[in-house]
């Protein structure tokens, strides 16, 4: 198939494109910075330069797609109309560019969990479940499945939940700070969630773009098994061979910490996912996601057991310098 990704470059982009080129799918990604793309290694992969604000970049990339995968956006921002700007108007410039398409596309949105909101302790949330984001980055993330929903082409939006592995900045820190052999959680470390490996979610993606059942529908993509937060990090540090001590940060404290370290770098012209906002999504008891219903339609399940992935990426982290 033709298929156009936004993204790519990015950490599950960069899976996504090496499954797609697997299965053999003729790939276009919309890239920023060529010299990132080249960083990736591709091979037989079509750039178009541009971004989500480049309306003839993102006509280029939809003109002979058959599925174009969405993931570009952002995941920090200094307020609600920065989220808006890339999450909602962006998605809106690429099912613009779909829609005029001579045959337009299907269009497959990475969402968020964060679009749906958190679950309670013991009750994972399933796709019937009116969503109700706590963050500016969850509302952007909604507002873009409204623009997908009514963009005129056919679609499907998959809400991943944690999503760990290589190229994986984020939890990066989780493995630094476990490396240390000491590593903080928020509250007790209690909180649940569900996690997938970005491998797996790859292949899920590729699942919700290919089967004609998924076109209309939205999916949370996430491992069968549910965590804890401190056991998320337990299994950071056997991954490295590490003992790890908890470090418990209590809620107020937390709240505290998050609106000194948001406000001190927006004061800077920059932004961080470690802001008052996002502490709603950090302290919430739970964020985890049924993923039976992208099963059913696709057959598609998460085959990685945590484990497994940690370790996968711990070993790809120490062959990349990541960790030192």
């Amino acid at each position: 198939m033709n298929v156009f990704v936004t993204g790519g470059t990015g950490f599950v982009g960069a899976h996504l494109v090496r499954a797609l080129q697997a299965r053999g799918d003729r790939v276009t990604c919309l890239v920023r910075s060529p010299a990132k793309a080249a960083a990736l290694g591709w091979r037989a992969v079509r750039i178009v330069r541009g971004d989500l604000d480049a309306a003839d970049a993102l006509r280029e990339g939809c003109a002979d797609a058959e599925v174009v995968y969405h993931l570009a956006g952002r995941i920090a921002a200094r307020n609600l109309s920065e989220f808006m700007a890339a999450n909602r108007d962006g998605t809106a410039s690429v099912l613009e560019a779909a829609a005029a398409a001579p045959r337009p596309p299907r269009v497959v949105y990475v969402s968020s969990i964060a679009a749906a909101g958190p679950s309670r302790p013991g009750q994972p949330i399933d796709e019937r479940r009116p969503p109700a984001p706590v963050t500016d980055y969850g509302r952007s993330k909604l507002a873009g499945e409204l623009v997908v929903r009514t963009g005129g082409v056919p679609w499907t939006t998959v809400r991943p939940p944690v999503v760990y592995g290589e190229w994986d900045r984020e939890l990066l820190r989780v493995f630094a700070a476990a490396r240390r052999g000491v590593a903080p959680v928020f509250r007790d470390g209690s909180q649940e969630l569900s996690v997938v490996y970005a491998g797996d979610l790859a292949h899920g993606l590729i699942a919700a773009g290919v089967t004609a059942a998924a076109v209309g529908n939205t999916y949370f993509a996430a491992h069968a098994a549910a965590t804890t937060s401190r056991q998320l990090v337990m299994a950071i540090g056997r991954a490295l061979g590490r003992a790890v001590r908890i470090v418990p940060i209590p809620g107020p404290v937390a709240r505290g910490l998050l609106w000194v370290i948001g406000s001190l770098v927006h004061l800077t012209g920059r932004a961080t996912v470690l802001s008052a906002d996002k502490a709603n999504e950090f302290l919430a008891p739970a964020w985890t996601c049924r993923p039976d219903a992208l099963t059913r339609d696709t057959g598609w399940r998460a085959e990685t057991a945590l484990e497994a992935g940690l370790q996968r990426t711990a070993e790809w982290y120490r062959s990349h310098g990541w960790l030192s």
